[in-house]
């Protein structure tokens, strides 16, 4: 597939498929916010205790890259760093 055709392609966001779920959504969250909200507050301590988990996996992007190592020139150090 040659990557130019990609571009040619229209976004499902502009189609009317998509524009009409953003409208679905839109209404059924102004839905929510108004007749539901003590439901919404009851569920806000859990989605705090779920943003952490998602947070961490998110934030850290990958496990394997603690050390900063892989910015360094080969064979410098950090003191060499410091005195320049």
């Amino acid at each position: 597939m040659d990557p130019s055709h990609r571009d040619d392609l229209p976004s499902f966001w502009k189609s009317p498929a998509g524009l009409a779920l953003l409208v679905a959504v839109a209404v059924g969250g102004f839905y929510l916010v108004t007749e539901h909200t003590a439901h919404l507050f009851g569920l806000l301590p859990y989605l705090f205790l779920l943003a952490c988990p998602l947070m961490h996996v998110f934030m850290h992007r990958g496990h394997g890259q603690h050390g900063h190592d892989q910015h360094r020139q080969p064979g410098s150090s950090d003191d060499d760093q410091r005195q320049q």
